[in-house]
Formats: C-alpha cells, sequence, structure tokens
C-alpha cells in the first residue's frame, strides 16, 4: 500500500486546468509527499508526456488523476443559460459534450503504469478498477457521501478520497442524494466520521480545506491514513497557477459553490461572474465548461479577473508563498506540534 511508504502524510491534489505541473508533482514526492498529476482536460498525448517529464525528475513513485465521463445533457437544459451569456455580449463557445480522453487514458496507463490511478466525478466499473490492478496500479476514488463510498467499495477500490465540502476546485459527487448539492454538502469531519462508521476496511485520505499543520492534525485524528492538499500548494513556485489567481490568493474575498463556469459545483473565490451566475446555471458538465471556455479565455487575456474561476478551498488565505518542499515540511512538522498539544489535553 502506498500510504504505508511515504514519509509525510500529504497526498497532492490532482489540480487540473494549469496549477498541476510535473515540476510539483515531483516537489512534493521527493519531500515525502505522495505526488498526483492531474489528467483531466488533457489528451492521452500529453498526459503521457507529463508522465514522463516527472519521471525525469523523480524516482519516487506518484499517481495519475482522471476525470471519470459523465453522460450528455439535453441541449434544452443548456440553452436558457447560454442565451442568458451571450445576451450579455459574451463571447459564447460550442457547448460539447466529450468523455476527456477516457478510453485512450486508460490504455495509456495500463500500457504505462504508475503507482496509483485516481478517479474524480465517478467510479470505474469493477473490470475497469481490475485492468488498472493487472498492472499493478493503485486506485483511489473520490467520494463525497456514504453512498458514494459503498460503490467505490463494491467497486474494489484500493483508497477512498473523502473530500468535504470546504475543497477548492470540483465537487467529486456522483450519485444523486445527501451531501451532492448546495443546501447541504457534507463538511470533512462529518464525512470522515460517517464513512469511518461505515466502511472499516479501505483506508481514508481526506481532502477539503486543509492548509495547515494543525487542519493535518485533524486530519489525521478522524481516522485518515494522509490528507490531500491542493490550496496550500497553489502558491508554490512549482505550481503552474497563473499569475491572476495567485493574485486572488493574496485577497480576504469568501469563497462559494457554483456551476456557473463548468456546469458542476465547485469553490472558489467569490467574483462578479460567480455571484451573477450561479443561481441559473445548469448541472451540464462538461458543456458548459465548454461553453464558457472562450469568456473565460478573453478574461485572463485582458485581466478581468471578474469574469474567471478562481477555485480555490475556504482556508486559501492560509497558502504560503514557497517551495513544496517548505509548505510539505511544515506541514508535518505542526501537525506533529499540534498532534503533541492535543494529547496533554487528554
Amino acid at each position: 500500500m502506498i500510504l504505508d511508504d511515504i514519509s509525510a502524510p500529504i497526498v497532492l491534489a490532482p489540480m487540473a486546468g494549469g496549477p498541476s505541473t510535473p515540476e510539483l508533482t515531483a516537489a512534493v514526492a521527493e519531500a515525502g509527499g505522495f505526488g498526483i498529476l492531474a489528467g483531466g482536460y488533457l489528451s492521452a498525448d500529453t498526459l503521457a508526456q507529463r508522465i514522463s517529464d516527472t519521471r525525469q525528475l523523480t524516482s519516487a513513485r506518484f499517481g495519475v488523476n482522471l476525470f471519470a465521463p459523465g453522460t450528455p445533457t439535453p441541449v434544452e437544459q443548456i440553452a436558457p443559460y447560454l442565451d442568458d451569456l451571450a445576451a450579455t455580449g459574451a463571447d459564447v463557445g460550442e457547448p460539447r459534450f466529450d468523455d476527456d480522453d477516457w478510453s485512450a487514458k486508460l490504455d495509456l496507463l495500463s500500457a504505462d503504469p504508475v503507482a496509483v490511478v485516481s478517479f474524480t466525478f465517478g467510479c470505474p466499473s469493477p473490470a475497469e478498477i481490475e485492468r488498472l490492478h493487472g498492472v499493478g496500479s493503485e486506485v483511489w476514488v473520490t467520494v463525497t457521501s456514504t453512498m458514494e463510498a459503498q460503490v467505490a467499495v463494491t467497486a474494489r477500490a484500493d483508497v477512498l478520497i473523502a473530500q468535504g465540502a470546504e475543497a477548492g476546485g470540483h465537487r467529486a459527487s456522483f450519485l444523486s442524494g445527501p451531501g451532492d448539492d448546495l443546501a447541504d454538502p457534507i463538511g470533512l469531519i462529518a464525512l470522515m466520521q460517517l464513512l469511518r462508521g461505515s466502511v472499516f476496511s479501505v483506508p481514508l485520505v481526506a481532502a477539503g480545506g486543509i492548509t495547515t499543520g494543525a487542519g493535518l492534525a485533524a486530519a489525521l485524528a478522524s481516522g485518515a491514513a494522509a490528507a490531500q492538499l491542493g490550496t496550500v500548494f497553489l502558491r508554490c513556485p512549482e505550481a503552474g497557477t497563473s499569475a491572476m489567481v495567485r493574485d486572488a490568493l493574496t485577497g480576504a474575498r469568501p469563497t462559494a459553490l457554483t456551476r456557473a463556469f463548468t456546469g458542476r459545483w465547485a469553490r472558489g473565490i467569490r467574483n462578479r461572474f460567480l455571484d451573477e451566475h450561479t443561481a441559473t446555471a445548469p448541472a451540464a458538465y462538461p458543456e458548459i465548461h465548454h461553453a464558457t471556455s472562450p469568456l473565460r479565455k478573453a478574461a485572463r487575456e485582458s485581466g478581468d479577473s471578474e469574469a474567471v474561476n478562481l477555485w480555490a478551498g475556504q482556508a486559501y488565505q492560509l497558502a504560503p508563498e514557497r517551495p513544496a518542499a517548505e509548505v510539505v515540511q511544515r506541514l508535518v512538522r505542526d501537525c506533529r506540534a499540534s498532534l503533541e498539544a492535543a494529547a496533554k489535553r487528554i
């Protein structure tokens, strides 16, 4: 089990869309954590090159994250939202569906295995999991509820990544039910307790809003074998985070969940676009992601941070501007101190 072999109980979250780089993945792995390279939004060929680049930077084992494909959304459910965007003068793209090169990426990772393949937005089939097991890869599935956890365990996932509502970026929810909507999403500590009460044999990795050693200590105390962190690494020099997002991370605006940018619930720093369009955005991923891509690109080019997605977890203000190795070292040191201080109170 990979989690038994890492010296720091820290997993790098796969921050697709820019922040994830071979350099960041390698840096976290070299510091004793476990690096996961984002495969979302990439073609299989581009992902293969990034895997190769990561191997050039570290001899440590690392993982790759894939987006599990969903199902197409009827155009009549999308059209009113796109009409609203077009009425503002925004450049709206084609709301197309795709499966994120799913089959080709599975073929790639079967032919050129990595230590772990993690999944977001769904659970692969038992046959797909067995295929990855057959080449020596562990399969980690991201869940946001006990229902999703049971599906993943039944499919023989090796590890569950428990994603609380505090997490930055996309919610990983893939089943309808409690905790998968904006009205009552489940926070990390509550989710950890629920999963620990129902899934006893599968290791858990806690994810959501963890940016300090004290937060890491809380995750471990709640029963996690490690914690998956993303936002805390966004300001590292190894990350591919844009200048616009880096600047937003130094502010103090609150975060919120929105479907406005991609058609999937995701947490980002509040701005004009999020505030104006969250209420009307439909559940239509990746169609809305593709439709808003041109307007987001235009906003980035013009420096308009009010019209781009600024993904970040709820505690983003605490993310340091430090090399990734220093971030890992500080987290481990402060985690140990927090656990020791807590033990003294028992």
